[in-house]
C-alpha cells in the first residue's frame, strides 16, 4: 500500500515510517495540516493515517475537507485523545476508522489492511455538463478532448467542480490548496482561474468559470 502519514510526532512517525516500510508499504510523512491536506488532494494513496492534533488543520479539518471535496481515500484517525465522543466527532468528519494513542503496532497494520480492501469504493471522479475531472488519474476533460493542467490547476479545479455550482470564496480556495494560506497573497487565485478559463473554457466557446463579485467564483455546470 502508498500510506500517507500526518502526524508532528516526528519521533513516532519516523518510527511508523520505519515498520511500515519493513512491512513491505510505502509511506509518505508529513508533519502539519496545510501540507497533510495538500498531500491528501493528491489521491495517490491507498490509505491516509491521520494524526488530530496537528498544526495549522486539525485532523477533523482534513478529513471533512477531503469528504466535501469528494476524495474518499480511506481515512484512520490517531489521536491522543479517547472517549466515545472524540471517536463519534471523527467518525462524523468522514474517518474510516478510529485508533487511540497508545497503540499496539499489529492492531495499526490489521486495520490499514482492512481500510486497503475498501480502496475499490473511492470516488474518483468531479463532472459539471461536459467538463469531467479524474481526481486519482489526475486527468481533465471537456467531451473527447483531454486538458493539460498543472498540479495546482488540478487543485483548483477541484475545488469549483467539489461545490457544485455554488460559490466558492477565495480564501477557502487558498486553504485547501496551497500550503501556507495565511501567508500566500489571496490574488493568487486570481491568477490560477485565469489560467483555468484559458483552457477549459476559451477553446471551448464556454464560461463555466463565473465570477461571483465580493465572494470568489462558481462553476456553472452548463459551462454556457
Amino acid at each position: 500500500m502508498r500510506i500517507l502519514m500526518v502526524e508532528d510526532e516526528v519521533g513516532l512517525a519516523d518510527s511508523l515510517r520505519r515498520g511500515l516500510g519493513a512491512e513491505g508499504h510505502w509511506v509518505d510523512v508529513v508533519h502539519d495540516g496545510h501540507r497533510g491536506l495538500e498531500s491528501a488532494l493528491s489521491g495517490a494513496y491507498d490509505a491516509i493515517v491521520l494524526d488530530v492534533m496537528l498544526p495549522g488543520l486539525s485532523g477533523y479539518e482534513i478529513c471533512a475537507r477531503l469528504r466535501r471535496l469528494g476524495q474518499w481515500t480511506p481515512v484512520l484517525m490517531l489521536t491522543a485523545k479517547d472517549g466515545e465522543y472524540d471517536e463519534a466527532e471523527g467518525l462524523d468528519a468522514g474517518a474510516d476508522d478510529y485508533l487511540s494513542k497508545p497503540f499496539s503496532f499489529v492492531v495499526l497494520l490489521a486495520r490499514l489492511r482492512a481500510l486497503g480492501r475498501r480502496r475499490g469504493a473511492e470516488t474518483t471522479t468531479l463532472q459539471a455538463g461536459d467538463l469531467v475531472l479524474d481526481i486519482a488519474g489526475r486527468l481533465c476533460r471537456r467531451g473527447d478532448q483531454e486538458i493539460e493542467l498543472t498540479a495546482r490547476e488540478l487543485s483548483v479545479l477541484r475545488c469549483l467542480m467539489a461545490s457544485t455550482g455554488q460559490a466558492v470564496a477565495k480564501r477557502d480556495i487558498l486553504d485547501e490548496v496551497w500550503d501556507s494560506p495565511a501567508e500566500t497573497d489571496p490574488n493568487i487565485v486570481e491568477v490560477y482561474v485565469s489560467s483555468l478559463r484559458k483552457k477549459i473554457d476559451a477553446p471551448f466557446g464556454r464560461h463555466a468559470i463565473v465570477t461571483v463579485h465580493g465572494t470568489g467564483y462558481r462553476l456553472a455546470p452548463d459551462g454556457g
